[in-house]
């Protein structure tokens, strides 16, 4: 029994600049948001806030100066009011050359008896007694009025005094403060008046509707623009990454004209191009190659093995001789197979060098002690110099596996004097320099820039031993160190293959 499967339909993605358009429409609205928030509940609070601290300040300048009076600013006898003249005309003086700032205040000063002692006025009209100009004792006008008096014995009674006085219809309003003075002898009442906050809340929340649509419509605009201006390069990089997919290795992009992020995010996708081009390349070729020497060792084999099945199965000489074969070109291709894996997992990153200090002297001694049978075997002579310890940072396994492979190298080009060299020398800066040095015909300077390179063959030697890549093999490694390596050839004198490494991890 089977049963139906409903497919899910794909639900694509919400393309980057329509992302982006909308991040930036929401932040215009909630900016809107708070702007008439700000308005409409928090504007008068905070304006009224801004005029107490004002005037509270204001205040304090004149009760300070009345509490470090050295004698009362005035005494009320049978005779009337007497004010301290001294007192006020430093007050004038430091009103005059603004030490003292009472623009649009009106100021009140009164004494136990709930009477004004003396007042400044610089507020037209004032709500709390009848506008005068003039300074120093009351003269005409009342300055004691009913209101006055219950405010002058509210800060008697409570220390200090905040409070809101209203026109009788309404349309004015002023902010009162005061407290006590004179070791509580006198009360300093300033008050001024308050703009119709509440009036200019109404107005400004009519008029944020046409202009938060106007704004919005703006962002919209500028959010499309932007967003086209800004995914402009990633969309040339997704373009670019298709036609890379698709096999094209020489597709480029264009850098932006700033150094920021996109303009890095470019070069690096070139950088990768280029890579992967090579790597393409390097694939092609290395395909090519084994190929190609993979077809000689089979053609061998196959052609050897049914030669000795048609023809020479009764001849045990000549079937040993035509077996052996067989078995020289199948350790020849496992040996290229292995060449080729080993290859493939330095130059990729699988195999990793596993760094630590050792001394690579010893490591020269221990490599050059293997290859004493076979030099014995065929005469050769291998001259060691590693007399002095050589601290080194570096995978011990590659190392060995790098010293292999030059030696190897070495013996397929000795010379007729049968000679090669291991040298380890010891650097000033600390680390080492390894030689490996053969007096055979050496190599041509055109060929000298191509010798690590992937089966290449500087040397006329294609009947000789070997993959082609133990070179390559050794150069991968060297890379992976991050040493410098190299070397130096003379025809018909010898070549010297030299690398160097660091004391250090």
């Amino acid at each position: 029994m089977s049963f139906p499967v409903t497919a899910k339909k794909e639900r694509r993605p919400l393309r980057m600049r329509t992302k982006l358009m909308f991040f930036l429409c929401a932040m215009t609205a909630l900016t809107l948001l708070l702007v008439w928030l700000l308005v409409t509940r928090f504007l008068e609070p905070l304006y009224q806030n801004h005029i107490y601290r004002d005037l509270v300040a204001r205040m304090e300048s004149l009760a300070t100066r009345i509490d470090a009076a050295e004698s009362p600013i005035s005494d009320r006898s049978l005779w009337g009011l007497k004010v301290d003249d001294e007192f006020w005309d430093k007050i004038n003086e430091e009103i005059v050359n603004g030490t003292l700032d009472f623009q649009g205040c009106c100021v009140d000063v009164a004494d136990n008896t709930l009477r004004s002692v003396a007042h400044i006025e610089h507020l037209y009209p004032c709500l709390l007694h009848a506008t005068a100009s003039t300074f120093g004792v009351t003269g005409e006008t009342d300055w004691n009025t009913t209101q006055m008096i219950y405010l002058r014995s509210q800060v008697f009674e409570k220390g200090q005094i905040y409070e809101i006085v209203e026109s009788k219809n309404g349309d004015r309003r002023q902010m009162v403060v005061g407290r006590l003075a004179g070791n509580g002898q006198y009360t300093v009442i300033l008050s001024t008046s308050m703009a119709q906050v509440t009036e200019a809340a109404v107005v400004l929340d009519e008029l944020l509707p046409a202009v938060g649509l106007g704004l919005l419509v703006l962002s919209v605009v500028a959010a499309w623009l932007f967003s086209r201006w800004f995914t402009r390069p990633l969309t040339q990089l997704s373009r670019a990454a298709r036609e890379m997919a698709g096999g094209n290795y020489d597709v480029r992009v264009e850098p932006t004209r700033s150094s920021d992020e996109l303009n890095q995010l470019a070069e690096d996708f070139n950088h990768m191009a280029s890579e992967v081009k090579k790597a393409a390349q390097l694939q092609r070729d290395l395909l090519a190659n084994v190929s190609h020497d993979l077809r000689t060792p089979l053609t061998l084999i196959k052609g050897y093995a049914e030669t000795v099945r048609d023809i020479t199965g009764d001849n045990p000489d000549r079937r040993t001789e035509q077996l052996n074969i067989i078995v020289d070109e199948t350790d020849r291709l496992s040996g290229l197979v292995n060449s080729v894996m080993e290859l493939s997992k330095v130059s990729s990153g699988v195999e990793k060098p596993q760094m630590v200090l050792f001394d690579m002297a010893q490591l020269c001694e221990e490599v050059a002690e293997r290859y004493e049978a076979v030099c014995a075997q065929n005469g050769y002579t291998l001259k060691l110099e590693a007399d002095t310890p050589c601290l080194v940072g570096a995978d011990p396994a590659m190392m060995e596996r790098v010293l292999h492979n030059l030696l190897g190298n070495a013996m397929h080009h000795i010379g007729e004097d049968g000679v090669f060299v291991l040298r380890c020398i010891p650097r000033q800066e600390g680390g080492a320099r390894i030689e490996v040095e053969d007096h055979g015909e050496g190599i041509a300077a055109a060929d000298l820039p191509y010798i690590f390179d992937r089966y290449y063959r500087s040397r006329s030697d294609a009947g000789k031993v070997g993959t082609g890549l133990g070179l390559s093999i050794t150069k991968a490694i060297f890379q992976s160190h991050g040493c410098r390596f190299g070397v130096n050839s003379t025809p018909g004198e010898g070549t010297t293959f030299w690398f160097t490494l660091d004391a250090r991890l």
